[in-house]
C-alpha cells in the first residue's frame, strides 16, 4: 500500500520520535520560554512542528535562530538563541539521518556544537556519536591513499634544516637569546624556576606517549575519525589582514586544501578552535599536562592549531598562562617580554589591544622606530616538546611544515602568587 498524502516515510517518523525525546520535555519546555519571552513566538511554533517530524519547520527554526546570532556584536547574543540554535540543529539532524542523509546530519550537529549554547551539548555529542556510528565506507575506499600518505609525510618533513627553514623567517631570527629547554622537568622545578618567575622554557620527554604522536601523522587516521566533521577554518595571511575570511568546510576538505595550497593569500589554517570539545575521537589522543595544574588555577581553553607550512600567528599576547604543545610538525616562535610593550606599537582598538601593529614579516622602521634592536627571545618548537608562555608574553608564531599543536591555557588564583 502507498503512503498516506501528506504522510512522513516510517524513517522519518521514528527520526521525529528521537528528536522529540532528545531533549528532555523540562529542559525544552523552559528554553522554549525563554524565547517567547525574547519574542521568538515565531521559533516556538516552528520548533513544536519540528519535534514532531516537520523537516521543512526545523529548518525554518534553525534560520530563524541563525539570523539572531548574527544580529549584533557576538558578545551581545543574547544566550538563549544560542541554546535555539542548538536544539533548532538538534531537530534537523535527526530528521536528516532518518531520510539517510548521514553528512548532512552530521554537518547540522558541528554547528550547533560550533555555535550554540553549553545547555544542549551532551544531547549534540550523544547524537554525533549515534549516527557516526552509522558511517559509510565511501571516505575509506580512496584509490590513492598510497600516494596521499607520501605528500601528507613530505608536507610534515619541510624545513628540518635551519639554514633553509631561516630563508623565510623574521630578520635576525635565531641570533638572540634562545628560549631554555629542560628535559622531563619536575612539577616543582617549573612552578618555581618558571611559572612563579614569568620565564618562558621548553619541556621535552613529556608527551612522548600521547597517542597523538603517532595518530595524527597519519592522514588516513584523521580521516576516518574527523572526516566528515564541520570545522572553521581561517584563510589568508593573518587575522590582522583585510583579505583573511573564515569558512566552515569539513575536515576532509581542509586535510585536502592543506596538501594544495602553495599562494600565501589562501592559506587555510585551523586556530585557536576548541576541536577536542567537538571531535571527542581526537581528545582522547591528547592529555592535559600536570604543570598546567600550577598555581591552584583551572584549565581556560583547549584549543588546536592546525595548518601547512607558512601559517603566521602575528605578534600578540594573552591573558593566561599558555603550554604550547608541538604534535606534528616544526613551528617557529618569537617571544618579547610583557615589559617591551611599548615599543611594540599595540592596537589602539580595544579589540586589537593585545596585537601589535608590527609585521614582523615586513618590519617598517620609519612607522615603528623603537622595535629596531629589540631584544627577544626565540626557538624552533620541535615534534615532541612544549613551550610555556606566561601571560602578556607577546609571542609570533610560523608553521616550518605542516604543523599541529595544541594550547592549554589554565588560570592562576591569586593566593598561588603572593610573594612572588
Amino acid at each position: 500500500m502507498g503512503e498516506e498524502p501528506g504522510g512522513a516515510a516510517p524513517g522519518l517518523e521514528k527520526a521525529a520520535e528521537t528528536a522529540a525525546g532528545l531533549v528532555d520535555e523540562e529542559r525544552r519546555a523552559a528554553l522554549l520560554r525563554r524565547i517567547t519571552e525574547e519574542g521568538g513566538f515565531a521559533y516556538v511554533s516552528s520548533a513544536e512542528k519540528a519535534a514532531g517530524g516537520d523537516l521543512r519547520a526545523a529548518e525554518a527554526a534553525r534560520e530563524m535562530a541563525w539570523e539572531q546570532l548574527h544580529s549584533g556584536p557576538w558578545h551581545e547574543v543574547v544566550p538563549a538563541w544560542r541554546e535555539a540554535y542548538a536544539m533548532a540543529c538538534l531537530h534537523v539532524a535527526e530528521l536528516r539521518a532518518g531520510a539517510g542523509e548521514r553528512k548532512e546530519a552530521l554537518r547540522a550537529l558541528d554547528m550547533g556544537l560550533i555555535m550554540g549554547g553549553p545547555l544542549l551539548r551532551r544531547d549534540l555529542d550523544a547524537a554525533v556519536e549515534r549516527i557516526a556510528a552509522g558511517k559509510d565506507t565511501e571516505a575509506d575506499a580512496a584509490a590513492n591513499v598510497g600516494d596521499c600518505a607520501d605528500k601528507w609525510w613530505e608536507g610534515i618533513s619541510k624545513n628540518r634544516d635551519l639554514a633553509e627553514a631561516l630563508s623565510i623567517l623574521p630578520s635576525r631570527s635565531l641570533s638572540c637569546k634562545k628560549v631554555e629547554k629542560q628535559s622531563s622537568l619536575s612539577l616543582e622545578t617549573f612552578i618555581y624556576d618558571y611559572f612563579l618567575r614569568d620565564s618562558p622554557v621548553i619541556i621535552s620527554g613529556c608527551i612522548d606517549h600521547w597517542p597523538a604522536m603517532t595518530r595524527w601523522k597519519d592522514i588516513e587516521y584523521l580521516k576516518r575519525v574527523a572526516g566528515d566533521r564541520t570545522v572553521p577554518i581561517e584563510v589568508g595571511k593573518n587575522y590582522l589582514c583585510s583579505e583573511w575570511k573564515q569558512e566552515l568546510i569539513t575536515f576532509s576538505q581542509f586535510l585536502e586544501r592543506i596538501q594544495s595550497t602553495n599562494c600565501p593569500a589562501n592559506v587555510p589554517y585551523l586556530a585557536q578552535h576548541p576541536l577536542f570539545d567537538q571531535i571527542r575521537e581526537l581528545r582522547d589522543d591528547i592529555m592535559i599536562p600536570d604543570y598546567c595544574f600550577a598555581g591552584g588555577g583551572e584549565l581556560r581553553s583547549l584549543n588546536a592549531w592546525f595548518g601547512p607550512l607558512g601559517t603566521v600567528t602575528p605578534l600578540h599576547h594573552d591573558p593566561h598562562h599558555n603550554l604550547f604543545a608541538q604534535v606534528v610538525g616544526r613551528k617557529y616562535i618569537r617571544l618579547y617580554p610583557a615589559s617591551a610593550s611599548e615599543n611594540l606599537y599595540p592596537h589602539a582598538e580595544s579589540m586589537l589591544s593585545n596585537s601589535s601593529q608590527v609585521d614582523l614579516d615586513n618590519i617598517d622602521y620609519q612607522e615603528f622606530p623603537k622595535v629596531e634592536g629589540l631584544d627577544f627571545i626565540d626557538c624552533v618548537l620541535e615534534e615532541g616538546e612544549m613551550l610555556y608562555i606566561p601571560p602578556k608574553w607577546w609571542h609570533y608564531v610560523r608553521s616550518l611544515s605542516t604543523s599541529f599543536s595544541v594550547s592549554f591555557w589554565w588560570g592562576a588564583t591569586a593566593s598561588s602568587l603572593q610573594g612572588t
